[in-house]
């Protein structure tokens, strides 16, 4: 038989291990990949892996190690904007590999659990101003405006025809880490002037912003957003180059910025940046 300070000892010790891998968990680093066009993989500080606007499979700019879903590894949540394709196309399929949930418009997953795209239960509605925190109450999603459209492009298999259903309302989201690093996604979205709260009110350390043009900001107005209303530390530009009217280059963004404002990260689609 153990002695009984024996026991105490060696249960003090395992419970010290414990509590040191907990805190070194929750004092790791921010990593963002960008994968092209809007699809974007976080990993927390504590380690879980958010997926935002997964398009990998067909997207021409995705690098081929990750057409395959498996390559993302475990996904713990998935987030998506708006109804796009190029947005939402491997979203359920990456959701079912995973067992994991997607959360986006209201509108959106209401038409996939509906239509049978997802189950209701990993189709989860959420809305404009909406806080949920589906990985714990360390991680904060919240969900923003953003000036775009959103429209769901379904094949019906009874049919074999494609269908366009509507796809709610399109949003950005501001993300907030167990460490307080916020992340402020604007999603697809022309200028609109709420940026300025949005900016004065979650003021986030990180925007991810679309700079193509046509169908999103063009780097002059992203550039204006960014340095006028948003004001954050680094900046991230996205959503260029994919498809010939996204003209938009992080040159011309960089140009319009200046010096005296965010840092920009304009890197290739699979590199990685860490905060």
């Amino acid at each position: 038989m153990r002695h009984p300070v024996f026991t105490l000892g060696f249960t003090l010790i395992l419970l010290l291990l414990f509590a040191a891998g907990t805190a070194s968990a929750q004092t790791g680093k921010v990593q963002i990949q960008w994968l092209g066009q809007a699809s974007i993989k976080i990993t927390t500080p504590g380690g879980k892996v958010i997926v935002i606007d997964p398009w990998l499979t067909t997207n021409p700019k995705t690098p081929p190690e990750y057409k395959n879903l498996d390559a993302l590894g475990k996904v713990d949540l998935i987030l998506v904007t708006h109804g796009h394709f190029d947005h939402t196309a491997d979203a359920p399929a990456l959701a079912k590999l995973n067992n994991a949930p997607v959360y986006g418009p209201a509108g959106l997953m209401e038409v996939w659990a509906t239509l049978g795209v997802l189950p209701p239960e990993q189709a989860i509605r959420f809305g404009k101003g909406g806080t949920v925190t589906p990985l714990g109450p360390n991680i904060k999603i919240t969900a923003t405006h953003a000036e775009h459209s959103s429209e769901y492009l379904w094949k019906n298999p009874a049919t074999g025809k494609n269908e366009s259903h509507g796809g709610g309302e399109p949003v950005g989201f501001i993300i907030e880490l167990e460490n307080g690093f916020k992340i402020y996604d604007t999603g697809d979205t022309g200028l609109f002037g709420d940026m300025k709260f949005i900016g004065e009110y979650y003021k986030p350390d990180l925007v991810i912003i679309p700079i193509g043009g046509y169908f999103v900001m063009s780097p002059q107005d992203a550039a204006y957003a960014t340095s006028v209303w948003i004001k954050p530390k680094y900046a991230l530009p996205v959503h260029y180059g994919t498809f010939p009217v996204l003209k938009g280059t992080p040159e011309e963004y960089m140009k319009a910025l200046g010096s005296n404002s965010a840092r920009v990260f304009p890197i290739k689609p699979g590199e990685k940046i860490e905060f």
